[in-house]
């Protein structure tokens, strides 16, 4: 897997784009992803705009294709992550920025690939995936 960056902030986003990498360069997929960091404005505008939600998410994605089989293009899609958010998350939740910025990129990626957590069974087969992919990665809360 490409993994491709891009940074729409003013931080330093050199040590996010190690550790995603060092995350997803060995999963066996054949397709581009690509991380987009953004502003909590930035996000707002996103979440208003596609979603139709008029408020600050932590993440967002875009698959080019919900038939990921039956896909030609070369890219899974997009995942926006808010680093005002995943800052303010990992204060939070105790734990560090890394560990909230992989479990976001996790996050998206996995609905890039078509997991959703909209009932309790979806929530625990998407959940149960990005803890395998956290702690191989060696990421723990």
């Amino acid at each position: 897997m490409k993994v491709n960056f891009y940074n729409e902030t003013e931080q330093k986003v050199r040590c996010y784009e190690h550790l995603l990498y060092k995350i997803f360069r060995d999963f066996n997929v054949k397709k581009d992803i690509n991380f987009i960091f953004v502003t909590k404005e930035r996000i707002h505008e996103i979440n208003k705009e596609f979603r139709n939600i008029d408020k600050v998410t932590d993440v967002i994605s875009f698959a080019l294709c919900d038939d990921l089989e039956n896909e030609i293009k070369s890219s899974l899609g997009d995942v926006f992550i808010c680093l005002d958010k995943a800052y303010e998350q990992a204060k939070e939740y105790g734990h560090s920025i890394n560990r909230e910025v992989a479990f976001l990129a996790v996050h998206g990626y996995l609905h890039l690939c078509g997991f959703d957590h909209q009932t309790k069974e979806e929530e625990q087969i998407m959940f149960s995936k990005q803890d395998d992919i956290l702690n191989k990665a060696g990421i723990k809360r």
